[in-house]
């Protein structure tokens, strides 16, 4: 399996490398019942203070650092090995791009929280991600202008009302909602022009569906069963691992060897003797 990937070896030493310590931190929150190492290794913030050492909250924290691992071995892991096919200019600025939006990502482990310009330079991330996916799209020009708009609407209005907070000034009511459902809509057509497309596996498209889809499952889970004293709606926050690996294996696709054409056989037979 770690030679099935171009940069197996080193994802899973990344990869392990973080499981031991989230190991490590799940047995001092056992025995010292204090939650807070394993809060910041696998929710990459503050402990909420509210939330008691229990062991579901353990458990559930658990869980949160599995599917974090789980992100790190897919996006760092690479496309296939073999021999990458000729990709053109506008392919591999898109892989570019993508592996710089999950590259944004690092900010997420190493803060507690995110500042403005952090949010600014994700928006950006992604807005690039936007645009250098419209001309690879565009081959199936049915949607992509479409696409594109409400892209550059989704993550230019994050940037902008960042920057307007930022500044003081007033902020449109209503632009937060727009935002989010123009990234929500740009999402679902770029996972059903990847879907319609051979280059991206189906497997990587269910990331992208799951990433839309299990959010909102399990708000509704935690509404109905859980309590809001303890870790679980803090860590539905964990999903977001999903677009993560969905983001990196859009890039590795593109990069995986292709199959290559059978031979034709032969039309005649080799005379004999």
């Amino acid at each position: 399996m770690l030679r099935r990937h171009r940069f197996g070896v080193p994802a899973l030493l990344v990869m392990s490398a973080y499981v031991v310590a989230v190991a490590v931190a799940a047995g001092v929150a056992s025995s010292v019942g204090d939650l807070g190492v394993l809060w910041r290794l696998t929710l990459f913030s503050e402990m909420d203070e509210d939330v008691a050492p229990t062991w579901p909250n353990a458990l559930a924290l658990v869980l949160a650092g599995t599917a974090w691992a789980w992100a790190l071995w897919q996006s760092l892991r690479g496309p296939l090995a073999g021999p990458p096919p000729e990709l053109d200019r506008d392919v591999r600025r898109l892989r570019v791009a993508l592996y710089a939006a999950v590259a944004s990502w690092l900010f997420y482990f190493f803060m507690s929280s995110w500042p403005w310009w952090v949010t600014v330079l994700d928006a950006a991330a992604m807005g690039a991600v936007v645009v250098l996916f419209h001309p690879v799209l565009a081959r199936d020009p049915k949607h992509a202008d479409r696409t594109r708009a409400l892209g550059v609407l989704a993550y230019g209005g994050v940037a902008a009302l960042e920057v307007l907070d930022v500044l003081g000034r007033p902020v449109p009511r209503g632009l937060s909602l727009v935002c989010g459902l123009a990234g929500l809509f740009w999402t679902v057509l770029v996972l059903r022009a990847q879907r319609q497309d051979g280059r991206w596996r189906r497997t990587t498209v269910l990331y992208g569906v799951a990433s839309l889809l299990l959010p909102v499952a399990l708000w509704l889970v935690g509404w109905a069963l859980i309590g809001a004293d303890n870790a679980y709606y803090a860590v539905v926050e964990t999903v977001d691992a999903l677009a993560m690996v969905w983001l990196a294996r859009s890039a590795h696709d593109l990069a995986d060897p292709r199959p290559q054409p059978a031979l034709p056989s032969s039309l005649s037979a080799r005379p004999q003797g």
